[in-house]
């Protein structure tokens, strides 16, 4: 979770930005958290205490209105209404990272993450993203290597790793 945080900040004044190169400080005056950060942790407050994706997901939205939340998403939670808005957008990953840690087996951890993300992201590619991310973590893990991530990944959810994208170079072995 920690690792998911830094990384939202990191990235967040390049999001929109199209930065295509590796050379760029980590951190800059302009750095802050944003809505990932702000939504990781209410999945993380479920886990740890109980209570409601939804209520949480609420709570943390009107703590934190300036956090960068997309159009759908602040529609959604400003009107406080219980139905998901079928998003197929990746937010539901980017807040699932604590389900990997909390979860004790794999089915455990596909059904938190979908938990967390069809109350907003109920489009199946929504669901999905969610799983993909949450199961990496909890079997990286169990002592999981990288190729074995990639193959579940792959296998488990169609994602194909192998693809080259720009200057960035493939993160996963060669079948």
């Amino acid at each position: 979770m920690l690792g998911a945080i830094a990384g939202d900040i990191i990235g967040s004044v390049h999001e929109g930005a199209g930065t295509k190169h590796r050379d760029f400080p980590l951190f800059t005056p302009h750095s802050t958290f944003t809505d990932d950060s702000v939504l990781c942790v209410a999945v993380a407050e479920v886990l740890l205490y109980g209570g409601d994706f939804v209520d949480a997901y609420y709570s943390y939205f009107h703590r934190y209105p300036d956090a960068g939340f997309g159009g759908g998403f602040m529609r959604w939670a400003a009107s406080r209404g219980r139905r998901p808005y079928f998003s197929w957008g990746n937010g539901s990953a980017m807040r699932v990272p604590p389900v990997g840690f909390a979860a004790r087996s794999l089915e455990e951890t596909l059904e938190l993450a979908k938990r967390s993300a069809e109350v907003t992201h109920d489009h199946p590619e929504g669901i999905r993203g969610a799983q993909a991310v949450a199961a990496v973590i909890f079997l990286a893990r169990q002592g999981a290597d990288k190729a074995s991530l990639c193959e579940e990944v792959e296998k488990r959810f169609g994602y194909d790793l192998r693809r080259v994208v720009e200057a960035f170079t493939v993160r996963c072995p060669p079948g």
